[in-house]
């Protein structure tokens, strides 16, 4: 089983979003029993709180559901449970570094690195556009899923 941690700030916007994306279409390939995927947040902010609901308002317009949440933090152990940590800007990605320590087994990347553009993902609870940051998980989403089947080959 491969283990997939998606991570953001708060992780009540942009991981979350990832989270319930990425559930969503590997049901739909078929593959809910070879990949787990679960998120977080590296601050202590959002800690307990629902998914945004710019997040569950978006997810919702196009059909995709989302299940029972609560923000949690990262921890250094998850570093050992997961095979793929993903943030979702650049920020996200040293902060990661910082709680888990050194990345000696290139587990942490960006969610973006799985397409042809890279990037960050912008945050909407600074920008109010989670059209923008949907259409950015999706694509970053598709590119993971085609990752993750490829390592089957």
């Amino acid at each position: 089983m491969i283990k997939i941690l998606f991570v953001c700030h708060g992780n009540i916007c942009r991981s979350t979003m990832a989270e319930f994306v990425f559930k969503y279409m590997i049901e739909k390939e078929g593959l809910g029993s070879q990949v787990y995927v679960n998120s977080a947040a590296t601050s202590y902010e959002e800690i307990g709180n629902p998914p945004h609901y710019g997040t569950v308002r978006k997810l919702s317009e196009v059909g995709i559901p989302v299940g029972e949440h609560r923000a949690v933090r990262i921890e250094k152990g998850d570093y050992e449970k997961y095979d793929m940590i993903i943030g979702m800007d650049s920020q996200n990605i040293r902060n990661i570094k910082n709680i888990l320590g050194p990345d000696r087994d290139n587990k942490v990347s960006l969610l973006l690195n799985f397409t042809s553009r890279g990037g960050n993902i912008a945050d909407p609870w600074y920008t109010g556009n989670f059209d923008d940051t949907y259409r950015d998980v999706k694509e970053g989403c598709e590119g993971l899923l085609e990752y993750i089947k490829g390592l089957g080959k």
